[in-house]
């Protein structure tokens, strides 16, 4: 891998979507063991999983790992921290608690 290149990759994987009251998730597991680094994107081939209320759905894919070049892992890296603060919410009230 180059500073500046992408390399690409399939890896068979397994898609959990649940719609429960308890759990909206979806996961993706690789069944191969591949990694996935900072700034590498997947894209999970086929329809899209469709999870009806109050069930769990598992389903083998495929996907499709584009790596990122090493100069991306270092933005990725670099930048992440800042990122990561855009999600969180902060909240301030003037009541104060005795």
């Amino acid at each position: 891998m180059g500073w500046l290149t992408k390399e690409f990759e399939t890896a068979p994987c397994e898609v959990e979507v649940s719609h429960c009251f308890d759990s909206l998730h979806a996961h993706v597991k690789f069944l191969n063991g591949a990694v996935i680094n900072p700034g590498d994107e997947v894209q999970v081939q086929g329809p899209p999983v469709m999870a009806p209320y109050g069930e769990v759905v598992r389903e083998e894919r495929i996907a499709r790992i584009t790596r990122a070049s090493r100069l991306e892992q270092l933005w990725t890296r670099m930048t992440g921290d800042f990122e990561f603060m855009e999600l969180c919410e902060f909240s301030f009230s003037e009541e104060v608690s005795v």
